[in-house]
């Protein structure tokens, strides 16, 4: 990620000449267009703003003065739609209170950039963006901070100069996980790769080795899934021909199917000779037997909260806090002692 940002230039918008200036969007715009209505001092630190980032402004740009599109912009990791819809409707509805629109922009690996579906959210005048980055690599989420759009993270906890978050500390739900079985004399504790959410992957990891460290010992449980693999399945079936834990964490749903599918071939017994926790729960894991224990979150209110901070950023209200953290509770089921 260091080297992206040493090597790839910001691109600068008219929301970095806003950040930069410190004033508002349309501030900027009365400013590009001339408009007598700003006062001298406003323009003039808008103006030096323009040239310290040599910014070049556009018809979109100039456009702002005259009306808000009152359209958000909801970016979501294609493999992200089976657990997210609570998340969805908590952003729609309380768009829809706030008279806002929305529209949905979907990541495809290979198939559409970062960079490019940022561009045409500009090109349409998006006010912000919300986007969910559970999936997203380190190189995604810093090309989206060189934007510098109004943007709240919703996910994971992410910083950048106009983005707030709207987080689950999945760190410190696997470090109380862990240390609860630690305290219980189990280590032998593994974590399941998920090469689909690389940047949450590195919390769970995190939590499990600070859990480790605090008695006295390493973590070394984190399965890596090799590139020849196609599915987490195929190298699952192969590793538990050979291999048994006492606890293995997945990081979602069908990782955590695929465990117990495995476990039932291999003739492992679930919960007697391995238990499983899977981080975010999904009606999925209701489904299957035994039922799978998991962390419950509040998918809704989070949605609903996003939306709410991204109307307060668009208003100039700065007052309420850029980081926000959300609630999590514990849920044991079938597939735990």
């Amino acid at each position: 990620m260091n080297e992206l940002g040493n090597n790839e230039k910001k691109r600068v918008t008219i929301y970095s000449v806003a950040h930069e200036a410190g004033v508002s969007l349309a501030t900027v715009s009365r400013v590009i267009n001339d408009s007598d209505v700003v006062k001298e001092e406003t323009r003039k630190k808008v103006q030096d703003a323009i040239i310290k980032l040599g910014y070049k402004p556009n018809a979109v740009a100039q456009g702002l003065a005259l009306k808000k599109t009152t359209t958000i912009a909801l970016i979501v990791p294609d493999g992200s739609f089976n657990y997210i819809d609570k998340v969805i409707n908590g952003i729609l509805d309380t768009a829809k209170i706030y008279k806002y629109n929305v529209t949905l922009h979907t990541a495809t690996p290979g198939i559409n950039e970062m960079h490019e579906i940022i561009d045409n959210i500009i090109k349409s005048r998006s006010d912000g963006i919300i986007l969910y980055n559970d999936a997203f690599s380190h190189r995604e989420l810093e090309t989206v901070n060189n934007f510098q759009i109004p943007m709240v993270y919703l996910g994971n906890k992410c910083t950048g100069g106009m983005a707030c978050s709207v987080y689950v500390d999945y760190s410190e739900l696997v470090y109380g996980l862990v240390d609860r079985y630690l305290k219980k004399g189990i280590e032998d504790i593994v974590i399941i790769d998920d090469r689909k959410n690389p940047v949450s992957i590195d919390q769970l990891v995190d939590g499990a080795s600070r859990a480790f460290k605090n008695h006295g010992k390493v973590f070394e449980g984190f399965l890596r899934i090799p590139e020849k693999y196609h599915s987490s399945y195929d190298f699952l079936s192969d590793y538990f021909s050979e291999h048994r834990h006492q606890l293995i964490i997945t990081h979602r749903d069908s990782q955590a199917i695929a465990v117990l599918n495995t476990c039932s071939e291999k003739g492992i017994r679930v919960p007697e000779d391995t238990e499983i926790v899977c981080v975010k729960d999904s009606r999925y894991t209701e489904m299957f037997r035994p039922k799978i224990s998991s962390f419950i979150v509040p998918s809704y209110d989070s949605g609903a909260l996003a939306m709410r901070i991204m109307t307060k950023m668009l208003s100039g209200d700065e007052s309420g806090d850029r980081e926000y953290r959300l609630s999590y509770v514990y849920k044991p089921k079938g597939t735990t002692k």
